[in-house]
């Protein structure tokens, strides 16, 4: 979450050098070690739908462990059910220690871990990189506690962390980072990092050998509109991101009631393209037909945790059309055809302009499941703010 606005830090520049940042960000080799994320993690956060409300709670995390597991989202890759703000109370105690807030987890956090781990899926947790984390409440930050948190987390069971930057006190981003960075690994247990420092400092020129992923932008909500700027800005940063290392344009809405389904297809197919972290942020107990619909495409999820870990990029823009080639591993190559716009419009690209080999391939609707063939042309009648993906093989 966003809360604050950060001055451009002139260490972090001084830090990666200008001439290295492609070949640093870019590089496998030098991606945080701890062999998570190899491709991009998926799972659920409460933050889009809860927020601080009361709802927010015990009963509801297990519930939605429940639903993960009785749904077949679990099945479909959705591993980790993670805790955003306002689960802490809001002082630590004479030891230093974070302390769950007791009405909310009148068990602890551990016990709420235990019941996640029991369904077979991973438990996530959330601070900041701060004094204080972003809500207006003030519950205590991870800086100057890096150790004793992360040591305390790892006691817990936990095996993610959303890592924000609110109350930085204005300092440096990659030591705040790097600190949490190595008091997680100090404590032996793989847990998954996730910086949330909103692309203020432009991460993805440092974070590859920090975090498992890093913030592109600040924060999504439940609307088309900035759910496209998001995806403006992340799609160009495709060469930072790989196995380990993602770039994460935030979690996802779907679901949540603000979109219709098919720019919640759009959201969906988008996100997959650019291998970005997949976080459910609805209320998956009630969700509708159409939303585990959208969450369940196994054939889309497909392209996001491909093997290959390379994040779509855009052969053309223009008139708010695009046309977004990601290559796999298995040789096959995602076209995806994305209108932006208002009415509906024919977008065409060719097997030449996707790097792919002449000759005859089949072309698979990644959505409607229908199967074509093609000498050349790739095209479809798109629908306003729609998408249709095609794996080419």
């Amino acid at each position: 979450m966003r809360r604050t606005v950060l001055t451009a830090l002139a260490a972090v520049v001084a830090l990666v050098g200008s001439g290295v940042l492609g070949a640093t960000a870019a590089s496998p080799a030098l991606a945080l070690d701890n062999g998570l994320a190899r491709t991009p993690q998926m799972g659920f956060n409460n933050w889009n739908l809860t927020h601080c409300r009361a709802q927010f709670n015990e009963a509801f995390v297990k519930g939605i462990a429940d639903t993960l597991v009785s749904t077949g989202l679990k099945d479909a890759g959705y591993q980790y059910v993670n805790l955003d703000d306002c689960w802490a109370a809001s002082s630590r105690d004479s030891k230093g220690n974070l302390v769950p807030d007791k009405t909310r987890f009148p068990h602890g956090i551990k016990a709420v871990a235990d019941y996640v781990h029991s369904k077979g899926l991973k438990f996530g947790l959330y601070s900041s990189a701060g004094t204080k984390t972003c809500n207006s409440a003030g519950f205590p930050g991870g800086l100057g506690h890096e150790k004793q948190d992360a040591a305390l987390w790892a006691s817990w069971g936990v095996d993610y962390l959303k890592y924000d930057n609110c109350n930085n006190q204005g300092q440096d981003a990659t030591k705040r980072y790097t600190a949490m960075r190595d008091a997680l690994a100090a404590t032996g247990r793989p847990i998954l990092y996730s910086i949330c420092e909103w692309g203020q400092n432009q991460p993805w020129t440092w974070a590859a050998p920090v975090g498992n992923s890093w913030r592109t932008t600040g924060d999504i909500n439940d609307s088309y509109s900035k759910m496209l700027s998001i995806y403006k800005a992340n799609i160009k940063l495709g060469k930072f991101a790989g196995p380990g290392h993602w770039n994460d344009p935030d979690m996802l809405e779907v679901g949540n009631g603000g979109m219709s389904d098919t720019e919640y297809r759009t959201h969906f197919t988008l996100w997959a393209m650019m291998s970005a972290p997949m976080l459910i942020g609805s209320d998956i107990r009630k969700a509708s037909a159409a939303t585990l619909t959208i969450l369940r495409n196994s054939d889309v999820i497909a392209l996001d945790q491909d093997a290959k870990g390379v994040q779509g990029n855009e052969i053309s823009s223009a008139n708010g059309l695009h046309v977004i080639r990601k290559p796999l591993a298995d040789g096959d190559t995602a076209v995806a055809l994305f209108n932006e716009t208002g009415s509906t419009a024919k977008i065409s690209t060719s097997l030449s302009a996707i790097g792919v080999s002449s000759g005859t391939h089949t072309l698979t609707d990644l959505w409607s499941k229908a199967k074509s063939t093609t000498t050349d042309t790739i095209s479809a009648s798109v629908p306003a703010h729609g998408t249709v993906v095609y794996r080419v093989h």
